[in-house]
């Protein structure tokens, strides 16, 4: 059994870091060591074990599915020695097809909250498929999100609470992309993507949009921009990174932050880390 942390707080962040090693190069780990993460979510590792355990072995837990295609995808949970450690992990979405494609990683933890009382909690490091319509990365895209289809109630079932954060490659309202008129028929706000979202958050599998929660009916805050043009300058974003949260786990969310950079230069990932406090 785990404490959360003294103060019932539990900060879980999820960046998809386009590379673990330049990001590292940029700037990575001087934004993880003054964020006080408890649990870390990365996608697009892009990295070898044990390139990964080089850089964050020593300090951390780490559950990685790495993408048996070299340099692509890759997805990670790490969790703070000094005070959590996963009760059982899991490597893949249950579905063989994308067993070795390094989308999707679980690991269960047995927390016992500032008040005493014992909870679980599953969280998932995610990244869907970026997508191209009409083509095979389009049905790719869409088998995984019919697999998360059949997880997510799988995990609610399981757990007291359940998490999935991570890259989802869908802006799921016009509120989730600056630019969405000139994206409606482009992987990532199509039609039929977004209807996936709609069955997420509504009545079917009835899981919350923490950050949306949170920031209520407002345009982003963006976790992705395009590195064409001045799109990071002029905040023309996609809000593409995600928790997903059991509504129980949703309402112990109390605070959302886009870790946005000060500057185009001072990124160290075309996407920004999503961090959430969870009170246990």
């Amino acid at each position: 059994m785990s404490n959360a942390t003294e103060n019932g707080r539990l900060r879980i962040a999820s960046v998809n870091v386009n590379g673990i090693r330049a990001a590292y190069k940029n700037g990575m780990a001087d934004w993880l060591a003054a964020r006080d993460v408890d649990i870390l979510c990365l996608q697009e590792v892009r990295a070898p074990d044990a390139i990964v355990e080089g850089f964050l072995a020593t300090d951390w837990h780490l559950v990685h599915a790495e993408a048996e295609a070299k340099g692509r995808a890759g997805v990670l949970i790490a969790t703070r020695k000094d005070h959590l450690e996963p009760a059982a992990t899991r490597v893949g979405i249950g579905e063989e097809y994308f067993a070795t494609t390094g989308r999707w990683v679980e690991a269960d933890y047995a927390l016992k909250g500032s008040d005493g009382t014992d909870t679980t909690l599953t969280v998932v490091s995610a990244y869907v498929h970026s997508g191209e319509a009409g083509t095979p990365k389009q049905d790719d895209k869409y088998r995984f999100l019919d697999t998360m289809i059949a997880r997510l109630p799988q995990l609610a079932a399981a757990s007291d609470h359940a998490l999935v954060v991570g890259d989802l490659n869908v802006g799921h309202t016009t509120l989730d992309i600056k630019n969405w008129k000139g994206n409606v028929k482009r992987a990532g706000f199509l039609p039929e993507e977004r209807a996936y979202f709609d069955r997420f958050f509504g009545t079917e599998i009835g899981w919350k949009d923490v950050a949306r929660e949170l920031a209520g009916e407002v345009e982003g805050p963006y976790t992705w921009w395009s590195n064409r043009g001045q799109a990071f300058t002029n905040d023309t974003g996609w809000r593409i990174d995600y928790h997903m949260a059991t509504p129980a786990l949703a309402a112990r969310a109390t605070q959302a932050v886009v870790d946005r950079a000060d500057s185009y230069e001072s990124r160290f990932s075309d996407h920004a880390p999503l961090v959430v406090d969870y009170t246990f």
